[in-house]
């Protein structure tokens, strides 16, 4: 461990220590540029969500990928991509934990639930960064409109109401959540963005240089050039949550850790990964395996011991083709429970659980 290092890579101890991260490079500024007192801040979840804490207490850092010589750890990557305000390229082969990496940093540095948005090969930015039910909104004028429309003589849909009422109908999505200003970074999830359209990661560019969007349903609010600041109430991606906009304009104060997982199946502009970071997270070794069983089953013995073997078939099978973790502690966990199968059983069970994720495997 080093003095520098704000993640140490012990999600199973959370603690304080974002609170000493230096301040960013003077080209990564973002909201740190103006005032605090321009910003409307949203506090981050007081508590951890089950998922984040369950997911990332339980994440190892494979040791495989911290002891070579020629390329730096993950927790030094990580700790590169907070100081320097960067999104990070996590790459590896499925099983690897890429995914669980996030919820490991949000879980030890306590930055509040892990906002995920996973791709889809029709997903564009706006999905992300939030959503706008103007149905909705119109037929609530309308019903507004018809309940006065005795009074005023007519069912005209009321144009204040429009106005006045139209937070309600916007939700953040998680990319929009992430940029909230707040004092201590959010931690965003992009996964398996190979699946995504060739433009998304085009679109990405500027809100990763920027740190700002807009959205133009809420900014068009305010017409005038003298006219009042517009602040509108709308709902984020946090259950329950809320947030307060000026003028339909979004700017980070603290830029949110990214993470964007790839399984190395389509390349990416230089543009975009020249604003990342990249991380490779290698296939755990036996004693990253053994870490990992003992995280999930508690260190019982009863199940290490039974689990020996186990990890050795799986080893062996990951040289001849893919196996991910995840298919290794369903393994263990149905061989070791007080209800197990017998002996023959197993090995049947463990055939099937540990078979290649190729697609030939099933022929």
């Amino acid at each position: 461990m080093s003095d520098w290092q704000i993640f140490l890579g012990t999600p199973d101890k959370p603690h304080d220590g974002i609170s000493q991260l230096p301040e960013p490079p003077g080209w990564r500024k973002f909201g740190r540029r103006f005032s605090e007192d321009s910003f409307d801040f949203v506090t981050l979840p007081q508590t951890q969500d089950e998922l984040t804490a369950d997911k990332g207490s339980t994440f190892r850092i494979p040791q495989s990928s911290t002891d070579s010589t020629s390329q730096p750890s993950i927790v030094d990557v990580v700790n590169a991509a907070l100081y320097l305000r960067r999104p990070l390229m996590v790459t590896g082969r499925p099983g690897t934990g890429k995914t669980s990496l996030a919820y490991a940093i949000a879980h030890e540095l306590k930055l509040g639930p892990v906002l995920l948005w996973p791709i889809t090969a029709r997903a564009t930015l706006k999905d992300g960064l939030y959503r706008y039910d103007a149905i909705s909104r119109l037929q609530d004028a309308q019903v507004a409109a018809n309940s006065s429309s005795d009074k005023n003589g007519g069912n005209k849909v009321d144009a204040a109401f429009l106005n006045e009422n139209v937070g309600q109908y916007v939700q953040l999505g998680p990319v929009g959540t992430a940029f909230l200003p707040t004092k201590r970074p959010r931690v965003l999830l992009i996964d398996e963005v190979d699946k995504s359209d060739i433009n998304l990661p085009n679109d990405l560019l500027n809100l990763f240089e920027e740190g700002e969007y807009e959205i133009p349903e809420l900014s068009r609010l305010k017409r005038e050039e003298n006219a009042p600041d517009q602040k509108t109430t709308v709902r984020t991606f946090d259950r329950n949550g809320r947030a307060t906009i000026t003028n339909g304009f979004v700017r980070c104060y603290e830029f949110p850790l990214i993470l964007l997982t790839s399984n190395g199946e389509r390349d990416f502009p230089p543009a975009f990964l020249r604003r990342c970071l990249r991380l490779n997270i290698a296939d755990p070794d036996e004693e990253a395996l053994i870490e990992i069983v003992k995280a999930h089953f508690k260190d019982r013995l009863d199940v290490l011991q039974k689990a020996e073997s186990v990890i050795q078939d799986f080893i062996k099978r990951r040289e001849k083709g893919s196996v991910a973790s995840d298919q290794l502690l369903n393994a263990i966990y149905l061989i070791s429970g007080n209800k197990s199968p017998n002996p023959d059983e197993q090995d049947k069970l463990i055939n099937l659980l540990l078979k290649s994720l190729t697609s030939g495997a099933d022929q």
